[in-house]
């Protein structure tokens, strides 16, 4: 470790708010991602949830979210995920507790995400992942959780060699196939009506009867969830390990060049491959519109590096908030942050229960069985209500602060995952 790197360690509290200040600011990208599933009643663009944009901002703004936030957020969530199961294992070991009983315990953690996840897309939300996390949980806890590092990284290198292979044939596939004749693609534009994100939205969260969509958003959240659980979640989940192995979020100012390096590199990786698609969707490329499914493989596989990128850029911030001069030092040598980030960091902590708080108010106030806004509402006002409803958490979670309470959905989880015993 450099002279730098070690002086900055003397400083900082032994264990550092940046999983927390990550983990809360996911949560708005999560809510920007989110919102547009809500926006039921118009045809939508394959398998994007945007709607037609109404205006020159709603143009701009979907460009910006398909390179920047879509296909970016749920990969740092997942990240986080793998990061948060290792501090949960090594917090339990710490306390004295076997190693058998913390693989109970996980496995129990991981059997209630799948039921909360179900009641949530039940419910309220068919794009819900907590359930596809619990389960992606219980497969890799049972398969990779005690081997090495090496083995860990091999795999990952794996899981990155498949998924690009299949983006890959995927663009290859599709400009080939934009070399058929019009008539051939008009049909598959035909073909792709009533199968497509649009009807899916329509069906759990237009005008439909209440009953009824609980039907289309179980089914829809089976089918997005066994997607993510195959493309996206185990490599961000071995990698969130990796990187908690190594502290790498609960001591940033021990591996500051390599978070600088990650941050770097991922974002620049996920932005750069966010553009395609969303120049295929503003209509910039020769490209037929049947043909949407040419870059959406090539988004997700650099949306990885992307949602790496941002928990690293979120790493780095917590270091310089930490040592900063608006950081001062308060009893057990923890430091007292700006009111926004210290804000961002308690919701973060009940990063559940803030995710779940999202649906709670989005789903009823968007949808055809509540007051449905969600008909009426282009991505600009979307993206408002959005972000509105994520700083709504911001005082809850102070709240809950004051009265040194964990959030109600932490609390579910924790008395599911190993009762009176944790």
């Amino acid at each position: 470790m450099s002279t730098t790197s070690t002086q900055v360690a003397r400083t900082m509290p032994a264990r550092s708010l940046a999983p927390d200040i990550a983990r809360g600011m996911m949560l708005l990208l999560i809510a920007l991602a989110n919102v547009s599933w809500y926006l039921w009643g118009r045809p939508g663009d394959g398998a994007l949830a945007h709607p037609p944009a109404t205006s020159p901002l709603d143009a701009v703004l979907q460009f910006v979210m398909m390179v920047v936030v879509d296909a970016r957020a749920l990969p740092m969530f997942a990240f986080l995920f793998g990061y948060g199961m290792v501090q949960f294992a090594r917090s339990r070991l710490a306390r004295g507790i076997d190693e058998k009983m913390v693989r109970r315990f996980l496995m129990r953690r991981h059997l209630a995400m799948i039921l909360i996840g179900a009641l949530h897309a039940a419910l309220l939300f068919m794009g819900d992942i907590v359930g596809a996390y619990g389960l992606a949980g219980l497969v890799l806890v049972w398969v990779f959780f005690e081997r090495k590092d090496v083995t860990l990284a091999v795999w990952i290198g794996v899981f990155l060699v498949l998924i690009g292979a299949l983006a890959a044939l995927s663009i290859f596939g599709g400009l080939v196939t934009n070399m058929s004749s019009p008539e051939v693609l008009e049909e598959m534009a035909r073909a792709n009506q009533g199968a497509d994100v649009s009807s899916m939205r329509d069906a759990a969260a237009g005008d439909v009867a209440y009953p009824a969509s609980i039907t289309a958003r179980l089914g829809t959240w089976v089918f997005i969830g066994l997607q993510g659980l195959l493309l996206v979640v185990p490599v961000c989940v071995l990698s969130g390990w990796l990187a908690a192995r190594h502290r790498l979020l609960d001591e940033p100012w021990n591996h500051i060049p390599r978070l600088r390096l990650l941050a770097i590199g991922g974002l620049a990786i996920g932005w750069l491959g966010g553009l395609p698609g969303a120049m295929h969707h503003a209509g910039l490329l020769p490209l037929h519109p049947a043909l949407f499914w040419t870059f959406l493989m090539f988004t997700f596989f650099t949306g990885l590096a992307a949602g790496v990128g941002y928990a690293s850029l979120f790493g780095l911030l917590a270091v310089r908030l930490e040592r900063g001069p608006g950081a001062a030092a308060v009893e057990g040598g923890e430091r007292s942050l700006p009111t926004f980030w210290r804000l961002t960091a308690s919701v973060g902590r009940r990063s559940l229960t803030f995710y779940l708080w999202q649906s709670v108010i989005l789903a009823p106030l968007l949808s055809g069985w509540g007051l449905g806004l969600g008909a009426h509402l282009g991505t600009a006002g979307a993206l408002a209500i959005a972000a509105l409803v994520w700083v709504s958490s911001l005082p809850i979670a102070h709240w809950l602060d004051s009265r040194g309470s964990r959030g109600p959905a932490e609390v579910v989880l924790r008395r599911l995952s190993y009762g009176s015993a944790g």
